[in-house]
């Protein structure tokens, strides 16, 4: 398209020489020159007039506080820049519960039909969440749900700012913890054994072989409860390519963490698995990058963690995963500082997501007008990490551009001194926090805005 040009100002100086100041699509052009050379001196105003086109991605809506924000960080930060082919799932607890929680479902097909899904923080109910939407029945985990679907492995790294000060002093380096997204708890069959019996399991072979019946428990008196979870060799192969792979694009050791020693049959076999692919298909690219693979009981594992200066990819299986990476990212500071990635088997697909939840306490001080001061990063980094991938399946270097200059806007900002008031209480500490030491949850977003506007109006490459 040609260039329209709003304003043009000329004025004749001595010596032959004009000035000319151009206002041409929103940036401000200033240039002295002859009649036979033009040189260009000055340059002002945002460059992105034209919005980047940035593909397909999924977009998943989510609940509470950070269903506010979502909307926020798309009205601020995604649309004035970016020209989406966005495809919209509303997976607020109101219309999973309306639709069957069959939304959830069609927004995980639609993840592994365009590779890119970006996810807001949403509800898993419990009973009172139940009573609270008068739902239909108590709707499992749309998380665990979409990575049931998708498979694959959840990365989660800290975002490291220099002037937030860690709870472990020791962690220079970042700690990723890769986090086995499939089966286990968040897949398992659990019941109230409502008295006296037996419990037991049953394979039964498609074959017509002999079944193998294991007895769990004979209950006695008011009975109790249990438990039946699985896990595949597929998806734990998986699982291990996945952070295999990751240890050598980042350079770093990685260890496995289990249990084997009490599930010996169950977690045995993830110990096993992952070694007999180490030793297959990625012992020499490790050795050759001097970096290393080890096993480790996962109570000796959390204790070598708290003594380590970071810098290694720690895989868990699902259940640790969940806990250990909230811990990791507390360490780092905030919970509120993660990056959470899921990295699907085919190495195409990527469903990008903050590492917490709804934020409920600050959703009902904003129902009731109350000021809050809610932190944004980990919902704008869901943004960027999708929007990174989206880049690097097309080759899209301004959407690289793009994404890297809002992460980098994000880091420059809190370490400018500008934050929310749980990154302030970490500079602080909760009694010596004063209002003037932090922004409440518009503002920042605003000031987030106002910096993303400058930078890209610098960037050489927008």
């Amino acid at each position: 398209k040609r260039t329209q040009f709003i304003l043009r100002y000329t004025e004749s100086l001595s010596g032959g020489l004009k000035a000319c100041v151009i206002l041409r699509n929103g940036c401000l052009c200033v240039s002295y020159y002859t009649n036979s050379h033009v040189n260009v001196v000055g340059f002002a105003g945002s460059r992105m007039s034209q919005k980047i086109k940035a593909g397909s991605v999924v977009e998943m809506q989510g609940d509470e506080m950070t269903r506010v924000i979502w909307e926020l960080i798309k009205e601020k930060l995604i649309f004035p820049y970016l020209e989406l082919d966005l495809h919209s799932y509303d997976l607020g607890m109101e219309n999973r519960d309306a639709t069957d929680d069959k939304v959830t479902i069609e927004a995980a097909e639609a993840v592994r039909h365009y590779n890119v899904g970006i996810k807001c923080a949403t509800i898993t109910p419990d009973e009172k969440r139940v009573e609270e939407f008068k739902l239909k029945k108590m709707w499992r985990s749309p998380n665990g749900t979409i990575r049931n679907i998708l498979g694959g492995t959840v990365f989660r790294e800290a975002i490291i700012c220099k002037n937030i000060p860690r709870l472990v002093p020791g962690w220079i380096k970042p700690i990723i913890i890769g986090r086995h997204a499939h089966g286990d708890q968040y897949k398992a069959t659990d019941f109230v054994v409502p008295g006296p019996g037996t419990v037991e399991m049953t394979y039964t072979p498609k074959n017509g072989g002999e079944p193998l019946k294991f007895v769990v428990h004979d209950f006695e008196g008011t009975g109790g409860v249990a438990l039946g979870m699985y896990n595949t060799d597929n998806s734990i192969r998986d699982f291990a390519h996945s952070s295999f792979q990751m240890g050598l694009n980042k350079g770093w050791p990685m260890y496995l963490s289990t249990k084997n020693t009490i599930l010996k049959k169950y977690d045995g076999r993830f110990k096993d698995i992952f070694q007999e692919i180490y030793d297959k298909e990625y012992k020499a690219q490790y050795e050759a990058k001097g970096i290393w693979y080890e096993h480790r009981l996962i109570d000796d594992m959390v204790a070598q963690v708290m003594k380590s200066e970071g810098g290694f990819i720690w895989a868990c299986k699902n259940y640790d995963g969940d806990v250990q990476s909230d811990s990791v990212a507390q360490g780092y500071g905030s919970l509120g500082m993660m990056t959470s990635v899921l990295v699907c088997p085919d190495g195409r697909t990527v469903e990008a997501e903050a590492a917490h939840g709804t934020v409920t306490r600050h959703y009902r001080m904003h129902q009731q007008g109350k000021e809050t001061s809610t932190n944004p990063i980990a919902s704008i980094f869901a943004w960027t990490r999708g929007l990174l991938h989206r880049a690097e399946l097309d080759k899209n270097a301004e959407l690289r551009v793009f994404a890297e200059a809002l992460e980098a806007v994000c880091v420059e900002t809190i370490e400018a001194g500008f934050m929310t008031k749980d990154l302030a209480i970490c500079i602080k500490g909760m009694s010596n926090v004063k209002r003037s030491d932090y922004l409440n949850t518009f503002e920042f977003l605003d000031k987030l805005a106002e910096n993303l506007k400058m930078k890209l109006s610098s960037h050489p490459k927008l």
